[in-house]
């Protein structure tokens, strides 16, 4: 038998009562299934770090030098000779020519209009560089400290500290990755331990960006002959 309840013959506080009572337990059933959602997706995030100390392997050491004159012929012959003293003192230093490259000559007017100089001015500004590259990057330490030696000698020399480059990268690359991956599980396994959830797999990685630091902090990466090699993982695991 089927009993139909007829909403006329109750008081409307009853009836509002009721239906309050129905949406009070739809919304227990709805709640425990967000529960249960969020537990079974816990996760957890963690980032390794793996850092090591290397040496550069290539240096570059511009040598940039001038000259002043208010005749040009004279200033460019100063160059010459300056050029001429800088690839001598760079023989004796050891380097083979195919490592020394010679840069454009450049001149300067001083007088003309879009300098706009007064004439107590020299006119004249003749300036050259040579570069050498070399993976002998102890040779180049050396010769930075023997640069005076040009000075003597009347080159006016732009003095400018070498810079010293890393190119092995693809070395160091796989292991590094796996070091931080592996730190960043050890994080992961900590934590699953502390909150007495045993650890699942990997839902997400991402690898950062590798930077090239000078190994200490004070110095400039790219004058630092000796650099430290940095890499980030960003790991999600699923908490069982």
């Amino acid at each position: 038998m089927v009993f139909t309840l007829d909403k006329s013959l109750l008081p409307a506080a009853v009836f509002g009562g009721l239906i309050a009572i129905g949406l009070i337990g739809a919304g227990a059933f709805i709640g425990s299934g967000v529960v249960n959602a969020q537990v079974g997706n816990r996760q957890v995030t963690v980032r390794g770090v793996a850092e090591r100390n290397v040496v550069a392997d290539l240096a570059v050491l511009t040598l940039s030098f001038k000259a002043a004159n208010d005749d040009l012929p004279t200033a460019q012959g100063q160059i010459d000779r300056d050029l001429a003293a800088v690839r001598a003192f760079l023989r004796t230093q050891g380097y083979p020519d195919a490592q020394v490259s010679v840069g454009r000559m450049q001149v300067t007017d001083t007088r003309a209009r879009e300098y706009g100089s007064s004439e107590n001015t020299i006119r004249y500004i003749v300036s050259q560089s040579v570069t050498v590259r070399t993976n002998d990057v102890q040779r180049v330490a050396t010769t930075e400290r023997a640069l005076n030696d040009l000075v003597r000698q009347g080159v006016q020399l732009d003095f400018a500290a070498p810079n010293y480059v890393f190119t092995k990268l693809n070395d160091v690359r796989p292991s590094m990755i796996a070091e931080a991956t592996a730190s960043a599980r050890s994080g992961a396994e900590q934590f699953a331990k502390d909150s007495g959830a045993p650890l699942g797999p990997i839902r997400q990685a991402t690898q950062g960006s590798f930077e090239i630091l000078a190994r200490e902090d004070i110095d400039t990466e790219s004058t630092s002959l000796n650099k430290r090699v940095r890499v980030v993982a960003t790991v999600t695991y699923q908490l069982r």
